[in-house]
């Protein structure tokens, strides 16, 4: 497994400290793919965050959120002063971000589209974010994670 990632080279090029982790990606898993990683890593699910890909009014946005937790459609809505958000199709996931679903990072996509972070993880001194390809996790710190997403904490989650 290839440790040198587009997430990795933008980390890189904005001077963020991280570490990486490794595990076995388990593509049976249906949707619960932060909860097998946190649970791979011996890692508190609040602290495992998943990168999911959203629309808001249609246009594209990118959300980082605790495995553990689900997206309140409407809080994602109101954080980017939208009326409707629905979450993306795979296929079209992985057509903005470069990346397979399954290991989207919210650093290095292809295009930049808005980010915003459930406000409670920047509570953690550290946080793993999806390091651009399944298996591979980035331990970070929330703030540094959010500064190098461009991300905006809100309230998200149900």
């Amino acid at each position: 497994m290839s440790k040198t990632t587009p997430a990795t080279l933008a980390l890189r090029k904005l001077g963020c400290a991280f570490k990486l982790h490794t595990y076995v990606y388990d593509s049976n898993v249906d949707n619960k793919i932060g909860l097998q990683a946190a649970e791979a890593l011996g890692v508190e699910p609040e602290r495992m965050l998943k990168t999911l890909m959203a629309e808001v009014d249609g246009k594209p946005v990118c959300v980082i959120v605790p495995s553990n937790r689900e997206v309140s459609m409407k809080k994602l809505a109101a954080a980017f002063d939208g009326k409707a958000a629905n979450m993306m199709r795979p296929a079209d996931a992985e057509r903005l971000t470069g990346y397979h679903v399954g290991g989207i990072s919210p650093f290095g996509q292809r295009r930049r589209v808005p980010v915003a972070i459930e406000q409670a993880a920047l509570s953690h001194l550290t946080v793993f974010v999806n390091g651009g390809q399944r298996g591979l996790q980035i331990e970070i710190d929330p703030n540094d994670a959010a500064i190098a997403a461009g991300a905006v904490a809100h309230e998200l989650t149900a």
